[in-house]
């Protein structure tokens, strides 16, 4: 039986003005992975960088 991935919730936030837009589910078995993606921002009203935040 395979063992289960440690998974935790983690918050997109803009870089520009710092909302957190979007929530996703990351595997942190190996440590958390610095992720960089280009998301849509309701404020900004644009695609902008978002990173990775803990609540």
């Amino acid at each position: 039986m395979a063992k289960k991935a440690k998974r935790e919730y983690y918050w997109m936030e803009c870089s520009s003005c710092g909302d957190r837009n979007y929530r996703t589910e990351v595997n942190t078995l190996g440590g958390v992975p610095k992720m960089e993606l280009k998301k849509y921002c309701r404020r900004e009203r644009q695609r902008t960088v978002h990173k990775l935040r803990r609540k």
